[in-house]
């Protein structure tokens, strides 16, 4: 049984590849008051846990060991109690990987929005090799194996499921005035 505080809660997932702009979505939330919870840094906890340096390869690993070790919704598992203690009515969570995780978030928060933020791998590839932090690819093969792990965790099936979707080929301006724009209708 979910309790009535849970259900007041609205939640909004956001699914997008490595790159896509799901960053400038957690810069836009922030900026207008809201909780949000990043699934990538349980894993790059975990990964750090087990003395890994946080490169691409040892993330990518972790984060099929997980899963494979406790089970594919852990990454989802591991966010809820963060979800549950805040005292926010919205809280975005960044980072869905598939449709286990889509489907944990529903059971325990039924007013539960999937959001896909979609950009090139063109895009994205540029994107993540400018910002270069520790997990972000150096080379194109690089970028191509974490798409291939991230597909396999099931991304697709979690993008299939989204109930609204942002497109980031243009400027940031544009990009955060849709991402403010979507965020102020889901949350009257």
């Amino acid at each position: 049984m979910v309790a009535a505080h849970m259900v007041r809660k609205k939640v909004i997932g956001i699914v997008g590849m490595p790159g896509s702009g799901k960053g400038i979505v957690d810069t836009v939330a922030k900026g207008l008051g809201l909780l949000v919870v990043v699934m990538g840094d349980v894993v790059r906890e975990e990964t750090a846990k087990r003395g890994l340096e946080p490169t691409p390869e040892n993330v990518g690993k972790i984060m099929m060991k997980i899963r494979d070790e406790i089970g594919p919704a852990v990454v989802a598992k591991r966010c809820i109690p963060k979800i549950e203690e805040s005292s926010t009515g919205a809280i975005i969570v960044e980072g869905i990987r598939s449709l286990d995780e889509v489907e944990e978030f529903k059971k325990r928060f039924p007013n539960f929005i999937l959001v896909s933020v979609l950009a090139s791998p063109e895009t994205r590839f540029q994107r993540l090799y400018k910002r270069k932090r520790a997990d972000d690819p150096a080379s194109w093969r690089v970028f191509l194996n974490r798409d291939q792990r991230e597909l396999e965790v099931g991304i697709g099936s979690a993008f299939a499921m989204t109930d609204y979707a942002i497109i980031n080929e243009g400027t940031v301006a544009q990009f955060k005035k849709e991402v403010r724009d979507l965020f102020r209708r889901l949350l009257k």
